[in-house]
């Protein structure tokens, strides 16, 4: 049998074309202990840009640079850091294989199958595999499926460890752990009118799937809504989450996932089976729920083709097996409208098998490997680059404005030591001329700080109108105003009209908070260019505040939106289920965005004038040095050779400062790995 790993590489270079190229292709094999090593590489970036940051709050405080507000900045990236996470999500309808692939590529150490992985249904409700460091023992936790009938979102729910029920795992015997495990799977037979009010049976679906025309007395659910299980596997300690959904309707009954957590995955991995290809409920998930929370996104978003042994058939030719598979892989390719490089076909089965068994020519057969090298390189450098665009960047321009400070502060310096030494040999008379000059200078100076005050204010009434536009409370009141409306509308046309409004109206806000900005940047801009022209200060430029993220991730849930608007099945809904899935999902998911834009727009108000005034203080204090030492130089020459000796002692310390400093921008602009760097480029 062809070795399959080597002709799925071959197949993923050259698109395919009907036929694969001959196994002559070779590929760096890629294990589990590998990806383990790059994502510990991961997380050693991380903590030693957790440990920059801590050294630079520290140089703040130390050169009494600091102040309230940019302390609670680094607080905050601080704390998004330390609760930062890789998330991996796997999608697909049930019985595809899709809980034995996580048990292959992520959990095969455990020599067994770890999550339940028979036949037939197996994971009945989403359920996140990750590692809860505030926690001394491993842990499922359990939401019940009632919850659905309350006004809460699941992320809400999470923090309030009350509401669901949990389980401690003993994760000294794989049985045991593998036994409570089997929670998940679990379902429960209730009336069929209070699967009704749980959303999980629908009349319309039922009589349009060719069942008998009475509904069933009783229906089978879910006994869970969402699962949490938390133990100390070494991915999962470093911040790896594995998001594992259940088959069938759950995207569409469960749309937080949609919603939120799909679209907050570094990589989603789409499974479908080898001998089917893409059938239509499958097609429908992919177009309705997956493609249009990955279409930012160029990387990140795999298809898989599980359960290839079934086509391995010892009585037909390799090269008829061969061309059967290319053959699948460029229809799903097509169907999906996916690069054919994006669909791997794999055994997860055989995988787990041959990992378990150490044999080697069934892992390479089985494809799972080149999934694996290719999940590594997707979403590491997806990552690398979401806390670059978010921390990175910010830190780094504030490390840079303090830099630019001491370098300013050097330059200082060097002209005040310029200066004394052209005073040695001086008579009194040229000192006390420098002394009146010094003493006019400061006067300008004062005028200007008075001048500066002025702006602040004015820059503060500018501030001011983004955050109004922005204002917590407006969303609050158009939130009110918008489920007052369409609870009171008696058509679904009309709740269509209210969902459109209160859509149209945020979008308004973010446009005028942004053209607001606009305006605000140039009088920042004008302020510290006018002391940069006037007074030789550093040539900082001013962070700026851009409403663009969160207007992108608006567009997205807009999208959203819209869908669910159009949608036949919102038309046929009882009204006041679409009323509360409409604020539970879309209308909470849009109040965060917007409160997030108001938080930034908050914080860079406060930030932003900092480095100007860290500048000013400096420079009233260099002023009045400069005063003083004039004016005992005039009283004693001996103070001349005092005072130099004292500004070359000076310069040694704010050299040291400025290669600390130096240093930290090094370690924030360090690439991932060498392959992070080439994908950046």
């Amino acid at each position: 049998m062809i070795n399959l790993a080597m002709e799925a590489s071959s197949f993923h270079r050259t698109n395919l074309k009907n036929q694969l190229i001959t196994n002559t292709y070779k590929y760096n094999k890629m294990d589990t202990e590998e990806f383990k090593q790059q994502i510990s590489a991961y997380a050693e970036w991380k903590s030693d840009l957790i440990s920059s940051i801590q050294t630079y709050d520290e140089w703040l405080d130390d050169n009494e640079m600091a102040d309230a507000e940019i302390s609670l900045r680094l607080i905050d990236m601080l704390d998004a850091l330390k609760s930062d996470h890789i998330t991996i999500a796997f999608v697909a309808e049930v019985s595809s294989g899709k809980t034995e692939l996580i048990n292959s590529i992520f959990f095969a150490d455990y020599k067994r199958r770890l999550l339940p992985s028979d036949a037939g249904r197996t994971t009945m409700c989403p359920t996140e595999l990750m590692y809860d460091k505030k926690e001394d023992n491993p842990y499922i936790r359990l939401l019940p499926i009632e919850t659905r009938l309350e006004d809460v979102s699941i992320n809400e729910y999470k923090r309030s460890p009350s509401m669901w029920t949990r389980i401690d795992l003993d994760i000294s015997s794989a049985d045991s752990l593998a036994e409570s495990l089997q929670e998940v799977t679990k379902v429960k037979m209730v009336p069929t009118a209070e699967a009704r009010r749980l959303r999980l049976f629908d009349d319309w679906l039922h009589s349009n799937t060719g069942s008998d025309s009475n509904p069933p007395a009783e229906v089978e659910i879910p006994k869970w809504r969402h699962a949490l299980i938390s133990f100390p596997h070494p991915l999962l300690e470093q911040g790896l989450i594995v998001l594992d959904t259940p088959g069938l309707n759950a995207l569409g009954s469960e749309p937080e996932l949609t919603l939120n957590m799909l679209p907050n995955a570094q990589a989603v991995v789409f499974l479908l089976a080898a001998d089917t290809g893409v059938t239509k409920s499958e097609l429908d998930m992919w177009k309705n729920h997956i493609q249009p929370y990955r279409s930012a996104r160029k990387k990140g978003l795999l298809v898989v083709l599980n359960k290839i042994d079934t086509m391995w058939d010892e009585l037909k030719s390799d090269e008829a097996y061969r061309k059967s598979l290319s053959d699948q892989v460029r229809k799903t390719a097509q169907m999906l409208n996916v690069p054919n490089e994006n669909v791997f076909p794999v055994s997860a089965q055989k995988a787990l098998v041959a990992k378990i068994r150490d044999d080697a020519a069934l892992l390479e057969k089985s494809g799972v490997p080149i999934l694996q090298n290719t999940l590594m390189k997707d979403i590491l450098p997806v990552k690398h680059a979401i806390i670059h665009d978010n921390v990175v960047a910010d830190i780094s321009g504030m490390v840079e404005s303090s830099l630019d400070i001491i370098k300013n502060r050097l330059s200082r310096i060097d002209d005040q030591f310029q200066e004394l030494q052209s005073l040695s040999g001086k008579n009194k008379d040229v000192i006390e001329h420098l002394l009146t000059k010094t003493r006019e200078e400061q006067n300008v100076y004062l005028k200007n700080v008075e001048s500066l005050q002025r702006s602040r204010r004015a820059l503060s009434q500018n501030a001011n109108a983004i955050l109004n536009k922005l204002s917590p409370k407006s969303m609050d009141e158009l939130v009110s105003l918008t489920r007052k409306e369409m609870s009171k509308s008696w058509t679904t046309a009309g709740m269509k009209k209210g969902m459109s409004m209160f859509f149209d109206s945020i979008r308004q806000s973010l446009t005028e908070a942004s053209e607001q900005a606009d305006k605000t940047h140039k009088l920042v801009h004008t302020i510290y260019r006018m002391f940069h022209e006037k007074h030789g200060f550093a040539d900082i430029k001013p962070k700026t505040y851009t409403t663009r993220r969160y207007q992108q991730l608006f567009d997205l849930l807009y999208e959203e939106a819209e869908m669910f608007r159009s949608s036949p099945v919102t038309t046929m809904t009882e009204q006041s289920f679409v009323v509360k899935k409409f604020f539970i999902t879309l209308v909470s998911q849009a109040r965060n965005i917007f409160f997030n834009a108001y938080h930034d727009a908050e914080k860079w108000a406060k930030t932003v004038m900092s480095p100007l005034i860290t500048q000013v203080r400096d420079h009233k204090k260099e002023i009045e040095k400069r005063l003083e030492t004039l004016r005992k130089i005039s009283e004693s020459r001996e103070t001349l050779k005092g005072k130099m000796s004292e500004l070359e002692a000076a310069r040694d310390t704010l050299n040291k400062q400025k290669d600390t400093l130096q240093q930290m921008l090094d370690v924030f602009n360090r690439p991932l790995t060498k392959d992070s760097s080439d994908e950046a480029a």
